[in-house]
């Protein structure tokens, strides 16, 4: 019965040129037992039959590219190995990485290089605002390197993207990924002036875990940094990530979420880790995907206005369509909303 379906499913797939992603729900793929699709040491690159990565191709992945080597600009999507780079590439959206390719920070899951970085180019704000304003973009991520070697960690350039993409693409509505600026209220105040539709930072782990994961981070300046930032300006969206699979177990999730929803966190995501190579941290366990739908009622139910919840999900994955979503649940306000 189940072959006969999956026959006829991938026929159509073939024939109407249907992604299969869309075709096909991964919780119908046949599984004995979870424990089948645990890491195996020796094959580390083996995976279930859930994670399938689009491979990038198609003529909006193509210009996307080519903007951005014009505009000699990063991506997180290429430097952190993002395995939805083919999809938002092909639907013609990016998430920028400013101030280089180069972080002051060595997280163990990370495959940003660590390093010296150069020195911050102020012009990158308006070539990136140029990028936007190209791609008609409702909607854009932009995120950073940790510049731990600047006491504002770069602050003040997050603030000049802001307003520059305001100037040139009114109506654009803007969401920034931040470091933590090791808990610098000035170095957050600087960005939050700027007002920003969405602050997003990462707590990425469980506490237990911070030091493993991200040594020179702490879950203290994680949560601080979102709390303030809410403090600072009560309309802003604020929105965090955990990424599962790096030896966390469930009940130290649901605190970490619970302790993001005290601090009045409205947005979550939720995504399976996956290794970017043999030098990063091992993946202990896969999740499913009905543990991740589990932990999106979770998260619901626990206070977040949007969580997003599944096996590829990253913070910034599809973050145009959460931004509708709170639209249409009349929890999102742009920025022309809220001065007007």
């Amino acid at each position: 019965m189940y072959n006969q379906s999956l026959t006829t499913i991938l026929a159509t797939v073939v024939s109407r040129k249907f992604k299969l992603a869309d075709t096909i729900q991964p919780d119908l793929i046949p599984v004995s037992t979870a424990r089948e699709w645990q890491p195996d040491p020796k094959s580390p690159r083996r995976r279930p039959p859930w994670i399938r990565v689009r491979a990038p191709s198609g003529e909006a992945y193509e210009r996307v590219r080519g903007l951005m080597r014009s505009k000699s600009l990063h991506t997180v999507c290429e430097e952190a190995q993002c395995p939805n780079l083919g999809e938002c590439w092909g639907k013609g959206t990016a998430t920028f990485l400013m101030m280089g390719d180069t972080c002051t920070r060595s997280c163990g899951f990370c495959d940003i290089k660590t390093g010296r970085p150069n020195p911050i180019d102020w012009g990158e704000a308006n070539r990136i605002a140029e990028s936007v304003r190209a791609m008609g973009l409702q909607h854009v991520v932009i995120t950073s390197v940790n510049r731990d070697d600047r006491p504002d960690g770069g602050a003040p350039l997050f603030a000049m993207v802001i307003r520059r993409i305001r100037q040139l693409q009114p109506g654009c509505s803007v969401e920034v990924l931040i470091p933590d600026f090791k808990g610098s209220e000035m170095a957050l105040k600087i960005v939050m002036q700027a007002q920003p539709e969405i602050l997003n930072h990462n707590v990425e782990t469980v506490p237990r875990l911070f030091k493993k994961v991200q040594p020179q981070d702490q879950y203290d300046w994680a949560l601080s940094t979102l709390a303030n930032a809410k403090k600072m300006d009560p309309l802003v969206l604020t929105k965090s990530g955990i990424m599962l699979g790096l030896g966390e177990d469930p009940a130290e999730v649901e605190s970490a979420m619970a302790d993001l929803v005290e601090i009045g966190v409205d947005i979550l995501t939720l995504g399976q880790y996956l290794q970017p190579s043999k030098r990063h941290l091992p993946i202990e366990r896969y999740y499913t995907p009905g543990e991740f739908e589990s932990l999106r009622e979770a998260g619901l139910e626990m206070g977040f206005k949007w969580v997003e919840s599944g096996p590829l999900v990253r913070s910034s994955y599809r973050a145009a369509e959460q931004v509708r979503g709170l639209s249409r649940l009349e929890h999102f306000r742009p920025f022309a909303a809220r001065t007007g």
